[in-house]
């Protein structure tokens, strides 16, 4: 039964995964699998051993690279409120440090001013700094350096 024990590692290994995202022990994870297999088919344990060896090596070195590469190049992307930070709006009502309103991407939200003593007129251009709740706290743009 060491195809057990393998599977038993692949999945501690698939745990150890799971909390550092570093792409190394899942790729072990992997190859303890094809370990389980090879044990499976009933190969000993020097072969179960080689093709461990194999498998990590090849998908240390061949996987993990392009796996990197891949995930470098995918854009992280807000949802929802989150997205509005640092938009540019349009103040649709005087905005001070208690309220205002302002237009984004063609919605109204209410707003604040990020200085407490900024008191932005209306038409002026903004930024949208963060979003608290429904409320967008917002700095004029011609305030940012």
């Amino acid at each position: 039964m060491p195809w057990l024990a393998w599977l038993l590692a692949a999945a501690a290994l698939g745990v150890a995964e799971f909390f550092t995202l570093t792409l190394v022990f899942g790729l072990l994870a992997g190859a303890a699998l094809v370990a389980a297999v090879v044990a499976g088919v009933g190969v000993g344990v020097l072969g179960q051993v080689i093709a461990l060896g194999v498998a990590a090596v090849a998908g240390l070195v061949l996987v993990r690279p392009v796996a990197l590469r891949s995930m470098a190049r995918v854009p992280l992307t807000h949802e929802g409120s989150d997205a509005l930070v640092g938009k540019r709006a349009e103040v649709v009502r005087e905005v001070t440090a208690t309220r205002g309103l302002i237009k984004i991407s063609g919605e109204e939200w209410s707003a604040r001013a990020l200085d407490e003593s900024h008191v932005i007129p209306v038409g002026a251009l903004v930024d949208v700094m963060e979003i608290e709740g429904a409320t967008a706290v917002v700095y004029p743009r011609e305030l940012l350096p």
